[in-house]
């Protein structure tokens, strides 16, 4: 069973950063496209951001400019960088490894993210 873990959620307020990480295996990273969604409370999920070795990142017009994903390889690691947080950024968030080369179809638990005005 494929496990990804996320951390690095907190409580900011408007304005503040905050960077997620999500370690998964390190094949993970090659056969599979990388993702991160939000669920607010009462909301669908929400696509923030793709990320894959070849492709590079992708955002939701809603978080463009403000977030950055990226990939590190040694650590085995996606990370989500959130700047200039918003109250409407407050949701759990999720790491997700999607069919690319393989099914994948993996998610973490979450980490809960609370900006506060």
């Amino acid at each position: 069973q494929v496990q990804l873990v996320e951390s690095g959620g907190g409580s900011v307020q408007t304005g503040g950063s905050l960077k997620l990480s999500c370690q998964a295996p390190a094949y993970v990273f090659a056969q599979c496209g990388m993702a991160w969604y939000r669920q607010a409370p009462g909301k669908g999920r929400e696509l923030v951001s793709t990320i894959s070795l070849e492709d590079g990142a992708t955002y939701a017009d809603s978080v463009k400019g403000r977030f950055t994903a990226s990939i590190d390889m040694p650590a085995n690691r996606l990370f989500l960088q959130m700047d200039s947080l918003q109250t409407e950024d407050t949701a759990m968030y999720y790491c997700a490894a999607e069919e690319k080369y393989d099914a994948c179809g993996y998610w973490g638990h979450g980490t809960q993210v609370t900006v506060s005005s």
